[in-house]
């Protein structure tokens, strides 16, 4: 939504510059002013002199690039202003910025303010009455990852790198992006950015300090290392497992799952035996070396003629608490990471696209803003399923994207 703002005179006629008078409505409640105004002075990105684009301003045209991805800088600032002459509130003298003020007043604000407003807006969604949110009182989260095609120049493939090499290498280079995400909502809720050719595990551990106790962590195979499970305390965790993790039996348990000891992989296999003995005999072990968790292992079927295998261990040990079946009927969620990534990839970038700048720094600012973008939107649809007691899987991401699109750019009002 446009808003334009009064200012003392006059009170018919706008006054000041135009991008005084821009916000994004319907997004703005996960984005308010005094907020962005906090995250201008923690970053010290703040602007020293009156410019016709201030720092605030900035911050919510980079989210309206990730709101209207396919359109050209002059175009999505035309978007955000161009129902103010028809509400008469457009002064004779105002001009939409140029793309190339526009070009600079975006590097001048960088990326720090985007990635700190993402922490600081990027906020747990669902409430305790959202449904598909929660199992046992704790929220379901997941991580996992994608790639991101970004601009071909010699400073994006320096920092990103290419897929490959020589005759075989990606056409454009190529941004890693691992994510948390909370399953009920598919709100995202931290991010880190590496190359190409950074694993997620390394991009996964950055994540962890938005963990908290209430949360319920799912991951695939691919996540699992001893070092990042071990580092993960800040929330209950239920990660799948591959055929070369060991994990010797110590006790099976009345629902099917069972304990078992899970090992630093740099422990000897006879120090191994004597820690499996102590675990099985009741006594605590080292957790520096080996940590009892309960596994469960359930059959995929249709994934194959026999099913596929599933080994999933979690740091709930009490089956009264969280039952096999409850688990592996929870690890399904972890799918809804897909849905989420799919949206900002394809409903909000547009399928097959590539992010536009030209710097590594400013490749950071758009990914941030797309990621702000989709969490505005997943917050407002969260709500509006809470409201009509419905699960926010109903809600059609697509169709939400248009309406917040279509109020950005048909409604505008005065400000109380």
């Amino acid at each position: 939504m446009v808003r334009a703002g009064q200012v003392s005179g006059d009170e018919s006629l706008p006054g000041g510059r135009l991008t005084d008078h821009i916000e994004l409505g319907v997004l703005a409640r996960a984005f308010p002013r005094d907020l962005l105004e906090e995250v201008l002075d923690v970053t010290g990105r703040r602007e020293k002199r009156v410019r016709r684009l201030p720092a605030h301003v900035m911050i919510r045209y980079v989210i309206a690039q990730g709101l209207f991805f396919g359109s050209g800088s002059e175009e999505v600032m035309r978007q955000l202003v161009g129902s103010l002459r028809h509400l008469g509130s457009w002064s004779d003298d105002w001009q939409v910025p140029s793309t190339s003020a526009i070009a600079q007043t975006r590097a001048r604000l960088g990326a720090e303010p985007l990635r700190e407003l993402f922490r600081r807006a990027a906020v747990p969604v669902a409430g305790y009455g959202t449904k598909g949110a929660w199992l046992a009182g704790l929220r379901l989260m997941s991580i996992d990852g994608t790639g991101l095609d970004v601009a071909d120049t010699e400073a994006n493939v320096a920092a990103f790198g290419r897929m490959s090499t020589g005759p075989k290498a990606s056409a454009f280079p190529k941004v890693h992006l691992v994510t948390l995400s909370e399953c009920g909502t598919h709100a995202v809720l931290a991010a880190e950015a590496g190359g190409c050719r950074t694993g997620e595990r390394t991009l996964a551990a950055g994540l962890l300090d938005a963990l908290e106790p209430d949360m319920l962590l799912l991951a695939d195979a691919g996540f699992y290392s001893w070092q990042l499970w071990h580092d993960a305390t800040g929330a209950a965790l239920a990660w799948r497992i591959g055929a070369s993790v060991s994990l010797p039996l110590v006790r099976a348990l009345p629902d099917g799952s069972y304990l078992g000891l899970l090992f630093d992989p740099s422990v000897k296999t006879a120090r191994r035996q004597v820690l499996l003995t102590a675990a099985r005999a009741g006594q605590e072990v080292p957790g520096k070396q080996a940590q009892l968790v309960r596994a469960v292992e359930f059959t995929v079927p249709d994934r194959n003629p026999d099913g596929e295998l599933v080994c999933l261990i979690t740091t709930i040990l009490d089956p009264a608490r969280i039952s096999a079946t409850e688990l592996a009927g929870a690890y399904a969620q972890r799918w809804e990471h897909e849905s989420a990534l799919d949206e900002i990839k394809t409903h909000l970038r547009g399928g097959g696209q590539v992010l536009r700048s030209k710097s590594p720094d400013m490749v950071e600012q758009e990914i941030y803003g797309l990621l702000l973008a989709h969490y505005g939107v997943r917050e407002l649809m969260c709500h509006a399923a809470d409201e009509a007691g419905h699960d926010p899987d109903r809600l059609s991401f697509a169709r939400s994207v248009r309406v917040v699109r279509r109020q950005v750019t048909d409604q505008a009002a005065f400000p109380p």
